[in-house]
């Protein structure tokens, strides 16, 4: 009965009797677990507040200047992070709760305790980096979508080349610089080699997208390239990484590697055309309740994304394949309008972050640490933009009309993935404070150089026959 009246249990009956001395403290206990997670969920809720306004004013203000509106969201992430406002920032090099803006504001508004600020801070902080990370594995899969595996494997071997030489150019030039032109030891010199070979495909697909280029010859070259580029640089990532730990190179953790990502790219194209196709067709064509068409063909996604983690490449990788095998499908128009809402929900996190990550204080000539940066950096700015650059010039065979100068910028920016080669650099300790604010240097001038002259380098009234009109964005 005491149960029924109070829901005490039989086992806190005796508490009770004795007058419920220990009733608070467990309520308390709960109120603050509760408030915990509802602390959370308001911290994600405001940061998606400002990651959406800051997405949103910056595309619109570049939309109106006639730059790429990935541009103005990569801008917009620059000012609500760790280079001005401090709204958006993650923990690590320095940051805490404390640097939080947001989390001052809950501390303020909604009495979050002080002692709880670190553990919310890091939740938070873990959810909008995850969004990202969803984010970049739908916009892949919008990529493949709207590409043509065809067309992917006529260009097939010129994107290798191009990948290859954009790998090697900029590695090579880079370490060699750095080592005698500038003196700097020899593996801090080829972990800066390796950040100058990879290519954001994330911000080069998406302005291709917004100009309605992706679908050119040279659009499918540059996705192909920077697809493979991808790879490659996941090999040199393990490599440099490996180094910097040991001292070693483990030449059975690379071939592994490269069986692997061999494997992945070749099974995915193979398995997808002769079961995953036809498995997905038979499928949503059984299928009597809402989303079928859609959420069917994100079980397909988020499988591939994750047999891609699972061999140590990249989620992206498996993202874009399943693009490439239901852009295949007799779905493919229905599925790309139903992903499109999807996408503007968790894409603009994924540019937004990538900013917000960046910190332009390493930009400052006044520091004196800054200044042995400054020359280093520039030294690998230019390499990493000259060593993307001709990778274009490469290209073999009928080219005709192709816009080789156009593939060469599409392989520019650096953005995410150039930011994960700093982070492993810099959690490793083997980066100088001057190197490694070079890198970051380098990653941020490609990654906004490169959308303004992708639009200039394709800019002609007359676009070949492998083209298609600019449709806007």
């Amino acid at each position: 009965m005491l149960e029924l009246i109070t829901g005490v249990s039989a086992l806190q009956a005796p508490m009770f009797k004795l007058g419920l001395t220990s009733l608070p403290f467990l309520a308390t206990a709960a109120e603050a677990e509760a408030a915990d997670s509802s602390m959370v969920l308001a911290g994600v809720l405001l940061s998606l507040v400002v990651v959406y306004f800051a997405s949103k004013l910056g595309g619109e203000l570049c939309a109106r200047i006639n730059l790429p509106p990935v541009l103005g969201e990569l801008v917009g992430g620059v000012l609500v992070g760790v280079s001005a406002l401090h709204l958006i920032v993650f923990p690590g090099e320095g940051i805490t709760a404390d640097d939080s803006l947001i989390i001052k504001f809950l501390e303020f508004t909604a009495g979050l305790a002080p002692e709880g600020a670190i553990a919310v801070f890091d939740s938070q902080s873990e959810v909008i980096s995850v969004l990202s990370e969803l984010g970049v594995i739908l916009l892949l899969f919008e990529i493949g979508l709207e590409s043509k595996l065809d067309e992917l494997i006529r260009v097939g071997p010129q994107a290798a080349v191009v990948a290859v030489v954009g790998v090697v150019a900029p590695f090579a030039a880079g370490t060699f610089g750095l080592v005698y032109l500038f003196g700097v030891p020899l593996i801090p010199a080829i972990f800066a080699g390796a950040a100058l070979t990879a290519t954001s495909i994330g911000i080069t697909a998406k302005v291709l997208a917004e100009i309605g280029q992706l679908s050119s010859t040279e659009g499918q070259i540059i996705i192909g390239a920077a697809v493979l580029d991808d790879v490659l640089g996941i090999i040199v990532l393990a490599v440099v990484a490996s180094l910097a730990k040991t001292g070693e190179v483990e030449i059975s953790n690379i071939l592994y590697l490269i069986i692997s990502a061999g494997a992945f790219l070749i099974g995915s194209i193979v398995l997808g055309r002769y079961v995953i196709k036809p498995l997905y067709e038979s499928l949503v064509a059984e299928m009597k309740t809402r989303g079928q068409v859609l959420l069917t063909a994100l079980v397909f996604v988020f499988f591939l994304s994750y047999i891609a983690t699972a061999i140590h490449l990249e989620a992206i990788l498996g993202a874009f394949a399943a693009g490439l095998i239901l852009a295949e499908t007799n779905k493919r128009s229905e599925l790309e309008k139903q992903v499109l809402p999807l996408a503007d929900f968790l894409v603009p996190v994924f540019f937004v972050v990538v900013g917000a990550r960046t910190d332009l204080s390493v930009l400052n000539p006044a520091d004196p640490t800054n200044r042995e940066g400054l020359a280093v950096a520039a030294f690998l700015i230019v390499v990493a933009i000259v060593g993307k650059v001709i990778t274009g010039f490469t290209v073999f065979g009928n080219t005709g009309k192709l816009k080789k100068l156009a593939i060469g910028v599409g392989m520019i920016p650096r953005g995410e993935v150039g930011l994960v080669f700093a982070g492993v650099g810099s959690e490793s300790g083997v980066l100088s404070p001057s190197t490694d604010a070079a890198i970051i240097m380098m990653v941020i001038a490609t990654t906004f150089i490169a959308p303004p002259l992708l639009r200039i380098v394709f800019r002609d009234p007359a676009p070949t026959a492998t083209e298609t009109p600019e449709s806007g964005s």
